[in-house]
């Protein structure tokens, strides 16, 4: 998909990321130790992991904003650390949450042989694990101390599964019938070796130290299971880094996710959430389906374009981010008016314009829930930078939301001018875990 808008493609992020092959609060209450990272630096000299209750139920998701103002230039210690988001909830962590300051991402395919019981043994361990280190306990095993001094800094991890996957662990009857691999799309550039996968993971944390514990310790509890196909990581703008809050920008510089979905909106959870019926399963009901692209932004191209081109090519002001259609006055929140004129009687917003194309009025109303993050891996061969968005879009239905918009933007889209596809893969994202269960639970067990 492109690189930013309208309610149907890119991110609500700022800035770049790496891409490689291969404390806090005390969380108390019932289940629970109150063992943190943070407390076992006493420990850690001694080579001791102390092993605490499973879980996070219960714990409270303390807001990542200061509690009170700060002297200037100053930041209270531990307010982004302190932050924790529950693991276990209707839906996975890590889709309706704020979005973090860093994300690992990383796919992995299941060892020959494994099967459902070796699967469900897998997100079991899994799932258990992701709740300890949301509520910022260490883990119970392969702790390897990266984070040890670290609070659970609003980590959340998301677990997605592929479509091989389901032939693999002897479910293929129980495949959902979007869960097909995407289309070709003109334009595409895409290498197998960084896409798709069994299983993706995706850990968020406003920590960057935070999010490769855990997955650290996920890759290796994983072993004989499943093997590490690709790993990136991105960034976004860190919670806190502006004046006021603010949509934040990619690496073109423009604003980036305006008009994002949002929680309370009219159809909201339609759009993101599976919802019973059709060719829904049951065990996919309150999950969703997720979308990632790995683009990179052509930078040298786009930096060499005078500002107002750049604006023509995506329709928006760069400054304030508000439509060309939009009056000096407006902002980033104006209305597109996809019908307003110039004073030469021109179309004020492009016939190729991204945001023309992308508007969910020229697609069918397809919205999807973008939480992208940029990345930045230095040059390529011929100079120019590795740099551009990890796109991750969620929605109930691909082939009524990404597939068509996409294949939209790729014929008609100005902005794909500067941009490559290069890696990309679906996944079915299960509902949430309860209280005591895992992730997948009600396919890898009620599934027969």
């Amino acid at each position: 998909m492109s690189a930013l808008e309208d309610g149907t493609t890119e991110s609500s992020t700022d800035t770049a990321a790496h891409s490689t092959t291969a404390g806090g609060a005390p969380a108390e209450g019932p289940g629970r130790t109150g063992f943190t990272r943070r407390a076992l630096l006493g420990t850690a000299g001694a080579g001791l992991v102390v092993g605490a209750g499973a879980g996070a139920a219960g714990a409270i998701a303390l807001d990542r904003a200061p509690a009170g103002p700060a002297p200037a230039g100053t930041r209270p210690s531990g307010a982004l650390g302190a932050a924790r988001l529950p693991f276990h909830g209707e839906h996975q962590a890590g889709i309706l949450e704020p979005q973090q300051a860093r994300v690992q991402l990383a796919a992995f395919d299941l060892a020959d042989g494994v099967g459902r019981d070796g699967l469900r043994e897998l997100m079991r361990r899994w799932s258990q694990t992701a709740a300890r280190l949301a509520a910022g306990e260490p883990a119970t095993e392969y702790e390897n101390q990266i984070a040890l001094d670290a609070g659970p800094c609003s980590l959340t991890v998301t677990f997605g599964f592929g479509p091989a996957l389901f032939d693999k662990a002897g479910l293929a009857a129980h495949r959902p019938a979007a869960l097909e691999p995407l289309p070709a799309f003109p334009g595409d550039a895409l290498d197998p070796a960084r896409g798709d996968g069994d299983l993706l993971v995706q850990i968020g944390a406003d920590d960057a130290l935070v999010a490769v514990h855990a997955l650290r310790v996920l890759q290796r509890q994983a072993a004989g299971t499943a093997a590490l196909r690709w790993q990136m990581s991105g960034f976004a703008r860190t919670p806190g880094a502006t004046a006021q809050p603010m949509t934040g920008r990619n690496l073109m510089g423009q604003i980036d996710g305006t008009n994002n979905p949002e929680p309370g909106q009219d159809d909201f959870a339609a759009k993101v959430f599976c919802t019973p019926g059709e060719d829904r399963p049951a065990w996919l009901v309150g999950g969703s389906y997720l979308v990632f692209r790995r683009i990179r932004m052509l930078l040298d191209n786009w930096e060499a374009l005078p500002v107002d081109r750049q604006e023509r090519v995506i329709g928006r002001r760069k400054a304030d981010g508000a439509p060309l259609s939009a009056p000096a006055s407006g902002g980033e929140n104006t209305p597109v008016d996809l019908a307003a004129q110039g004073p030469d009687g021109a179309l004020a917003i492009p016939s190729d314009a991204h945001v023309r194309v992308a508007a969910p009025s020229a697609n069918g109303g397809a919205a999807m829930l973008r939480r992208g993050f940029s990345y930045h891996d230095g040059l390529l061969a011929d100079g120019s930078p590795d740099a551009g968005l990890l796109f991750l879009a969620f929605q109930s239905d691909p082939r009524r939301g990404f597939t068509p918009v996409q294949r939209k933007l790729a014929r008609g889209d100005g902005l794909s001018r500067f941009l490559r596809h290069e890696a990309g893969g679906l996944y079915a994202v299960p509902p949430g875990a309860p209280e005591g269960g895992y992730v997948g639970q009600s396919l890898l067990e009620q599934a027969r």
